[in-house]
């Protein structure tokens, strides 16, 4: 297949940050695109040869779009499974696998997915509502503090919660969902594993996570991480056995623990460019977003390797703000060596919004995590009067 500068039609369900990027590399590559998001001002409005508005959950939108491309990817994962069903039963290729998305896309059967495959992670329990799991910690099956999740639609720290006590259940929606033991770790990892139809299968290295404590959403990724190489070993081969168990093709970015003892645990996985793969752009000989590209077109896999030590930098709105957005402060990092913005393209802040990230790269890592900081201190997402 002639997939560059030719009539070949790749399709992509999500129009946001991660699209936008992937775009890049369409483009490098002359790739024609086709992309569906339900905003009209979606970041990848500008970047696609064709630009579709509709729902991402509806049968019928989805459907019809897929009917139109050849190779059909995503870069969310909150979208009509069965549409991409029925597309892959008609002979479209769509990557990574429906199969794959639907066991993912629950977090309580992701869990329990874990489990059947002999995949370390925390302890968990699954409950249909809300009052089945506080039924359950009045009977003392679960004792405080744990971990809420939403089994369904969470992101970016949303359907995430530490439940302390009585009072951390105002507010939450009574939906099913899952109660975690908490995890007393050192560090939170993550490792993004490139595999393609052929089988070829490659992890970029361990990277770092750094979060807010008050939004739940990486403030820093720091690659390569600060630990030592044996745990990093184990951290690579568990995520490299958690894509084999799903037998994905893509990227698959798998989210972990390392405990105070050294134990990985697997947390979660995105089937998807992962924010906590972004450095790579920079830092890397291979983008993770050139490199989805590469696994869901069965090309050869590019080099994994970092060039130099990447900071990733998450630029998110700032409290208090909300409306036209501005960047303020941007050229005063532009000013600093190895400092390189990316701005999403998204029109209005509010807080904690996810409008753009800023990568840091540089020799040493700790000069880096520096610089980052510095950045972090500098650049301020806010909006206009």
């Amino acid at each position: 297949m002639n997939y560059f500068s030719s009539g070949f039609k790749l399709g992509i369900l999500g129009g946001g940050q991660l699209g936008k990027m992937m775009l890049t590399d369409t483009r490098k590559f002359d790739i024609q695109t086709y992309v569906l998001d339900p905003s009209a001002d979606a970041p990848c409005k500008i970047g696609s040869n064709v630009f579709v508005q509709g729902s991402l959950m509806d049968f019928d939108t989805v459907y019809n779009f897929g009917k139109q491309v050849d190779v059909l990817t995503f870069e969310i994962e909150h979208v009509n499974v069965a549409a991409l069903e029925k597309l892959e039963a008609e002979g479209i290729k769509v990557y990574p696998s429906p199969k794959t998305l639907r066991q993912i896309q629950n977090k309580g059967n992701q869990k329990d997915f874990y489990i059947k495959n002999n995949i370390p992670t925390a302890p968990y329990k699954r409950f249909e509502n809300l009052t089945e799991l506080k039924e359950a910690v009045k009977n003392g099956v679960f004792t405080y503090p744990f971990i809420w999740k939403s089994t369904e639609g969470g992101y970016d720290g949303n359907g995430v919660k530490v439940i302390r006590n009585a009072e951390s259940f105002n507010g939450l929606p009574d939906v099913q969902c899952i109660g975690e033991a908490m995890i007393a770790f050192k560090n939170e990892l993550a490792v993004i594993v490139a595999r393609n139809p052929k089988g070829e299968i490659k992890t970029y290295p361990v990277v770092e996570m750094e979060f807010h404590p008050e939004a739940n959403q990486v403030e820093y990724v720091i690659c390569p991480a600060r630990i030592d190489n044996t745990v990093a070993h184990k951290a690579r081969t568990i995520a490299l056995n958690v894509s084999e168990a799903f037998n994905h093709v893509g990227l698959l970015a798998v989210e972990m623990f390392q405990t105070q003892d050294d134990e990985i645990l697997v947390n979660e996985v995105a089937p998807r460019p992962h924010n906590s793969g972004h450095y790579s752009i920079e830092a890397s000989y291979t983008s993770q977003f050139e490199q989805h590209l590469r696994a869901i077109l069965n090309l050869p896999l590019g080099n994994t390797d970092s060039k130099a030590a990447g900071i990733m930098v998450n630029l998110v709105g700032a409290e208090g703000y909300t409306g036209n957005v501005v960047y303020e402060n941007i050229e005063t990092i532009l000013a600093k060596d190895g400092v390189t913005p990316h701005i999403y393209g998204k029109k209005e802040t509010r807080p904690f919004r996810k409008m753009g990230h800023v990568t840091i790269v540089n020799e040493d890592i700790a000069e880096a995590r520096r610089i980052a900081q510095e950045v972090k201190n500098t650049i301020r997402v806010i909006s206009g009067q």
